[in-house]
């Protein structure tokens, strides 16, 4: 007995796509749920950062202005005192570039190319941030489009500057007795970095690399020690795929 295939009908209409907006929808979803973990750090975070803020003796808007604005938290916190001893202009710029450059490293890899549109690129050349890279970096996150990408992004700066408000706002109930708000950055850069390390699924020589090129840094060029860290680092990464790549592969 023979089966006949069958032929579709070309009168049958054929399976339309998902609207626009049922695509952005479902992309602005799967963004919260993978910003959700970051955005339980980031809400503290931003509330150390609104709390030291109004210690500081500024204006509460003062922390919804720079987390909106400049959105670098690392050198927000280190903007404060700089501020408040009426650093120079130049001083602060000299200061931005320095703590912001790796930002620079991190467009090797961070998937701009995905999001379309000027304005979209835009935004999100701005909203990178270390943890927006940690999060689209990983292996899960190769298939994620543009708009997941921007939507993750977008929250990712709402739960900063939200946090950032809501600690400047309350800030006056807190004690200055409470110290220790000032290490809630580098507690989230540590776990992060750990997460990072457990994605390499034993790759080893990345976090060696990295520990090697932090200890030179901090013995050559004490001064600046992140901008020689993240350059020797990314010339030991360069190194090394140059060495892997010239090796021939055996079948």
């Amino acid at each position: 007995m023979r089966i006949r295939p069958t032929v579709a009908d070309p009168s049958s209409p054929s399976p339309t796509p998902p609207a626009p907006a049922a695509r952005t929808s479902s992309d602005a979803r799967s963004a919260f749920q993978d910003s959700a973990p970051v955005g339980l750090g980031f809400v503290p975070l931003g509330i150390a950062f609104g709390v030291l803020v109004t210690q500081s003796g500024l204006g509460w808007w003062w922390a919804s202005l720079s987390s909106a604005v400049v959105f670098g938290g690392s050198f927000e916190f280190l903007l404060i005192g700089m501020v408040t001893a009426a650093a120079p202009l130049a001083s602060i710029a000299v200061s931005a570039f320095l703590v912001n450059v790796r930002h620079v490293f991190y467009t090797l890899s961070f998937p701009l190319h995905r999001v379309t549109g000027r304005l979209g690129k835009t935004y999100s050349t701005f909203a990178l941030c270390d943890e927006a890279y940690a999060l689209t970096a990983g292996e899960q996150a190769r298939s994620w489009s543009g708009r997941r990408i921007l939507w993750l992004q977008f929250f990712l700066h709402l739960y900063w500057t939200g946090g950032a408000t809501a600690g400047a706002l309350l800030g006056s109930l807190i004690p200055d007795s409470v110290t220790g708000l000032d290490f809630a950055l580098t507690a989230l850069f540590t776990v992060l970095a750990l997460d990072a390390v457990r994605d390499l699924r034993g790759d080893l020589p990345t976090p060696a690399l990295a520990i090697v090129c932090a200890l030179a840094a901090r013995l050559l060029f004490p001064h600046q020690m992140l901008l020689a860290a993240f350059a020797l680092f990314t010339a030991a990464l360069l190194t090394r795929r140059f060495v892997i790549g010239r090796k021939p592969t055996h079948a």
